[in-house]
């Protein structure tokens, strides 16, 4: 009875797992049915909606655009010329300034009584001068007492400019008109030659730069004026004289050009900001040009969709100019082709497509 018991159990000690094991097995296939059920599953074979042009031949070399960056007409770091403390910053980053308007002030204290001693001794050569005169007609003193006595008075009175000069020089003024752009010390810190305290700019005036192909450097002369915008305020457009053609090539073998433009009254164009300086072209041709937001692929093979009997075909192109928010294709498209402009999501070479 008692073996018929162990092998009972030792039985049981077996099928017991197997059977857990089994429940497992199933509870996780149906679960996996039950995920998989519920994932969405995309049909490669379902039309795709999407909106196409149909290309027209249009006329292209009307505009050329290079794009640039705005920069300050003047921007310096200001600096003390005397060592000092900081006794008041008068304005702060953003402050606007006129020419000659007062900074900073440093302190002055000492530089002003010994301005107080050199005049009262100033006082004193004046007096032994006026005394020596006299007396010297009188042939009471010798000469050279006097003449010591005027020396005395000239060097004295150097020392009173040399003086004012320096207490002078303890009020930083503004060198000229301009907007506050960074205020590098505060009030108790001290000064000295060659350390920023503030760093002022003139964007009343700015230099716009860009940079040209060397064959197409030819098409800017200096101190002609070139319509220019900026990218921020695309509705508003300066005229800007070129003041400068560059004579040394960068590093991409093109050449910077400069102009020279007057800010709007409310100084909306802000230094490091970004526009394109644009030119009218003497001759037409027709091509092709498609919105830039058409082209799919990568800078060095750019892409579009090309729609053909219900479906989309990746199609190679080039790319010869851009203007605005649009581009020239010089190869790859033709006359009539349509081509997706939007509805890029889950678009892929060959999908089936419905043109809305």
């Amino acid at each position: 009875m008692n073996t018929k018991s162990s092998i009972v159990k030792k039985a049981l000690y077996i099928i017991i797992p197997l059977v857990l094991i089994a429940i497992a097995v199933i509870k996780l296939k149906s679960n996996k049915d039950v995920t998989q059920s519920k994932v969405y599953q995309y049909d490669k074979e379902e039309a795709i909606n999407v909106q196409a042009d149909t290309l027209q031949l249009e006329n292209v070399n009307a505009e050329f655009s290079y794009s640039g960056t705005f920069e300050p007409n003047k921007e310096t770091k200001i600096s003390a010329e005397l060592q000092g403390k900081i006794n008041n910053i008068l304005v702060d980053a953003g402050s606007v300034v006129s020419k000659g308007q007062t900074l900073i002030q440093l302190d002055n204290s000492l530089l002003k009584l010994q301005l107080q001693t050199i005049e009262v001794q100033i006082e004193g050569l004046e007096a032994d001068v006026n005394r020596y005169t006299i007396l010297s007609k009188a042939d009471a003193i010798q000469g050279v007492q006097l003449e010591k006595a005027v020396l005395g008075l000239k060097s004295a009175k150097v020392q009173k400019a040399t003086l004012l000069e320096q207490i002078n020089k303890t009020t930083i003024k503004a060198p000229f008109s301009g907007v506050v752009t960074a205020k590098l010390s505060e009030e108790g810190a001290f000064a000295a030659p060659g350390i920023p305290l503030l760093q002022i700019t003139d964007i009343t005036n700015l230099k716009f730069t860009v940079n040209v192909p060397e064959n197409e450097l030819s098409k800017f002369k200096l101190n002609q004026n070139y319509l220019i915008s900026a990218d921020a305020y695309s509705e508003i457009s300066f005229s800007g004289k070129a003041t400068m053609i560059g004579s040394k090539a960068n590093i991409g073998s093109s050449f910077p050009v400069q102009f020279m433009v007057n800010n709007t009254s409310d100084l909306k164009i802000k230094s490091g900001m970004f526009g394109k300086v644009l030119l009218k072209s003497e001759t037409y041709r027709k091509g092709i040009i498609i919105p830039s937001s058409a082209i799919q692929g990568t800078e060095n093979q750019p892409q579009v969709y090309i729609v053909k009997n219900g479906k989309a075909f990746l199609q190679n192109i080039t790319i010869s100019n851009k203007i605005q928010n649009k581009a020239v294709v010089p190869s790859g498209l033709n006359e009539g082709d349509v081509i997706v402009t939007n509805g890029f999501i889950n678009l892929f070479d060959g999908a089936n497509v419905i043109v809305k």
